[in-house]
C-alpha cells in the first residue's frame, strides 16, 4: 500500500538535524524527497565514525530519501536545480536570511517556476531582528529560549542544557505538520504558499504552556515559581533510580499510600493540586526521603498497584531489552549491503491504510544522481559531462574507484 503522500515531491536542501528529520518524517508517509547536497555533503556527514562511508546520525535524519548531489555554484548546477523544481510540490531549505535569494532560489523565483509550490524556510531566530543572521544550532536555542533557565541547578542556580537536541527535533515536529497542512490547503485551493518558521518560535511555543503560564497575563507577570523550574522528578530508591509522578489527587493518595505516609493525604498543604503546586520543593523533599527507604522491587509494584503512574530509569542499552519495546515492535532492524544490519526505531505514527515504512535507507552523497537527472530528461552524455565537470558528485563512484 501506498504511503498517505504518496506522489508528493519534496526538494529538501536542509542540513544538519531540524529540516533533515521533518523531510524524513514526509518521506517516510510515503513522499518522493530528494536530498539535494552540495559535493562536499551535509555536514551531518562527516560526524562520528560510521561504516562504508556512512554514520549513524546521518542515518538516523535521513532514510527513505533520495541523494543529488550539486554544485549550485555553477550555472549548470542550478539549472538542473531548476528544472527539477518544475517537478515538485514543496521546497524547503534552511538557509540564513537572504541566502536563498542571493543564490538565485528565493520565493519569488521558485515560484516563477512552479507557482502553486510549497516554499519553506527554517532559520535559527526569523527573518528579522537583531539576531537573524546569526547561526543557530541546539544549544544555542535551549539558551536563548529559556530551556536552559528552566533547566539550571536548585543548588547553584547554574543554567544547564537537556542532554538531547530537543530544539532541532522540536523544530522539525513543527515543520512536518506544517507542510502537510500546507500541502492540504494546496489541495483545496490549488495555490502554494510560504511557510515560515524558526526554531526560537518553535521552542517558545513547546515551552509555553507548562514553563512560562505566570508570563501569561499581560500586567501580571511574575517570577517564574519554583513549580516553572520543570520538576526533577528522578527519585533514588535503596538500589535504583526511579521517577514517580502524583499530580491528581486520586495519584498522590496512591503514592501516600504506597508509601505508608497516609496521613499525608490530607495534609493541608498537599490537599489540592494547587496546594501540591504551591507546596512543590517541601513535597518533592518528602517523597524523595520516604523513597530512599525502599528497593525498586518492592516500590514500583506498591506505586502501581496504588495506580501512580511510575517506571524504573532504563539505561539505553536497557531499552533494547526492554519487554514494552519489544512487544510493540519498535525497534526494528534491516540488512544492508553497504552498511550491514542496522537498527532503528519504526515510525511513530502508525497508519491502518497509508502505511509509514523503512524503504530504503540513508543514501550516500550523490547515489541518486543518474536516477534523478534521467527521470528529468538528461541523456547518458549530459550526465557524464556533469560528472566530468563536476557539478555532479557521487560519493560511491568515488569510493569503488579507490578515491
Amino acid at each position: 500500500m501506498a504511503g498517505a503522500l504518496d506522489g508528493i515531491r519534496i526538494l529538501d536542501l536542509t542540513t544538519m538535524v531540524a529540516g533533515p528529520v521533518a523531510t524524513m518524517m514526509l518521506a517516510d508517509q510515503g513522499a518522493d524527497v530528494i536530498k539535494v547536497e552540495s559535493p562536499r555533503g551535509d555536514l551531518m556527514r562527516h560526524f562520528s565514525r560510521g561504516r562504508n562511508g556512512m554514520n549513524a546520525s546521518f542515518l538516523s535524519c535521513n532514510r527513505n530519501k533520495r541523494s543529488l548531489a550539486l554544485d549550485l555554484k555553477s550555472n549548470d548546477g542550478l539549472q538542473i536545480l531548476k528544472r527539477l523544481i518544475s517537478t515538485a510540490q514543496v521546497f524547503v531549505h534552511n538557509f540564513r536570511p537572504g541566502i536563498a535569494e542571493r543564490m538565485g532560489l528565493g520565493e519569488e523565483a521558485v515560484r516563477a517556476i512552479r507557482d502553486d509550490i510549497v516554499y519553506v524556510s527554517i532559520t535559527g531566530y526569523g527573518t528579522k531582528g537583531p539576531y537573524a543572521n546569526q547561526r543557530a544550532y541546539d544549544p544555542v536555542i535551549q539558551a536563548m529560549s529559556g530551556l536552559a533557565d528552566i533547566q539550571r541547578d536548585r543548588d547553584t542556580g547554574r543554567p544547564r542544557m537537556v542532554r538531547t537536541i530537543i530544539a532541532d527535533y522540536t523544530t522539525a515536529l513543527t515543520a512536518a505538520q506544517a507542510i502537510t497542512a500546507a500541502l492540504f490547503a494546496r489541495e483545496r485551493s490549488g495555490e502554494g504558499q510560504h511557510v515560515r518558521l524558526s526554531m526560537l518560535d518553535s521552542m517558545i511555543s513547546y515551552l509555553w504552556p507548562e514553563a512560562m503560564p505566570s508570563l501569561t497575563f499581560v500586567g501580571a507577570e511574575t517570577d517564574p515559581s519554583d513549580g516553572e523550574l520543570g520538576p526533577d522528578l528522578v527519585f533514588a530508591t535503596q538500589d535504583h533510580y526511579i521517577t514517580a509522578a502524583a499530580l491528581s489527587d486520586d495519584e498522590w493518595a496512591g503514592i501516600c499510600r504506597a508509601l505508608n505516609r497516609e496521613e499525608l493525604i490530607d495534609d493541608p498543604r498537599f490537599k489540592t493540586a494547587r496546594d501540591r503546586s504551591i507546596n512543590a520543593v517541601e513535597r518533592r523533599t518528602i517523597t524523595s526521603t520516604e523513597l530512599e527507604k525502599w528497593r525498586a522491587d518492592e516500590i514500583l509494584p506498591r506505586l502501581l498497584a496504588n495506580d501512580v503512574p511510575c517506571a524504573p530509569v532504563r539505561s539505553r542499552f536497557e531499552l533494547l531489552q526492554d519487554a514494552q519495546v519489544r512487544d510493540n515492535n519498535i525497534l526494528h532492524e534491516f540488512e544492508s549491503k553497504e552498511f550491514g544490519k542496522v537498527r532503528m526505531p519504526r515510525m511513530a505514527a502508525q497508519f491502518d491504510r497509508t502505511p509509514a515504512t523503512v524503504r530504503a535507507l540513508a543514501p550516500l552523497l550523490g547515489a541518486d544522481n543518474t536516477t534523478v537527472l534521467a527521470e528529468l530528461g538528461y541523456g547518458a552524455d549530459d550526465i557524464a559531462g556533469f560528472e566530468n565537470s563536476r557539478v555532479l558528485h557521487n560519493q560511491s563512484k568515488k569510493e569503488s574507484a579507490g578515491g
